[in-house]
């Protein structure tokens, strides 16, 4: 599955259908509101009815972690009514008032970040066609037998990510012919955009693939 953590870990993105949705797990907010997550679970399950007026309640199935006999369970995941509703049927504890606050801020940030890269996504459409129309139109595509827009476009995410669209579909939890533009913060997003632009300057000014590769330099993979 396609999953992705936000900063403070507890709030994640996963698609549903066509949109980037935010959601947290069982066993965040277990960990948080510092409740065993057997408790967890069992509410969940016990509350089932009420939490699936706001949605379905997705899951995933995880190894079950020390377990000699292979076995496997489900990790409940809820969108950010859920999660409040959840929340509601905990006792009123000290660390679960801390969390009810650590939760509001993020799915609040997790809605932002999401705004954040629908505006990005927009930006770089006009700029991406303007790189492979400056890719097609100095002779980069011939000359490298078609393999020039894969191998900018290599370029440019090693240069903003460190790891190539087949690397960051791996790392990012991703299928083998996902979108990799999906799966880009919005930070990054800007940046790709950025050296899109680069790339298309220096395209448009005679440079062929080596002298612009030794420009822009990919920076340092991370593991």
């Amino acid at each position: 599955m396609n999953k992705e953590a936000l900063p403070g870990g507890l709030v994640l993105i996963k698609p549903i259908g066509s949109k980037l949705e935010p959601y947290t797990t069982a066993d965040t907010v277990a960990q948080y509101a510092q409740v065993k997550a057997d408790t967890i679970r069992r509410l969940i399950q016990k509350h089932m009815t009420d939490l699936e007026e706001f949605g379905k309640v997705g899951f995933e199935i995880l190894a079950v972690s020390g377990s000699r006999t292979g076995q496997y369970a489900k990790l409940y995941h809820l969108n950010e009514q859920q999660a409040t509703l959840l929340i509601t049927y905990l006792k009123n504890t000290e660390p679960v008032r801390q969390f009810k606050k650590a939760l509001v801020r993020g799915f609040f940030e997790a809605r932002q970040e999401l705004s954040r890269r629908e505006v990005q996504r927009a930006v770089k459409a006009p700029v991406r066609r303007s790189l492979t129309d400056a890719i097609r139109d100095s002779g980069e595509a011939e000359r490298m037998k078609g393999y020039a827009y894969n191998t900018y476009t290599n370029l440019i995410y090693k240069a903003v990510t460190g790891k190539n669209a087949v690397q960051l579909r791996k790392k990012r939890g991703a299928a083998c012919g996902a979108d990799v533009v999906g799966l880009l913060t919005a930070d990054e997003l800007a940046e790709v955009t950025k050296r899109e632009a680069q790339v298309c300057t220096r395209l448009d000014c005679g440079m062929k693939y080596e002298a612009i590769r030794d420009i822009v330099r990919p920076r340092e993979a991370t593991p």
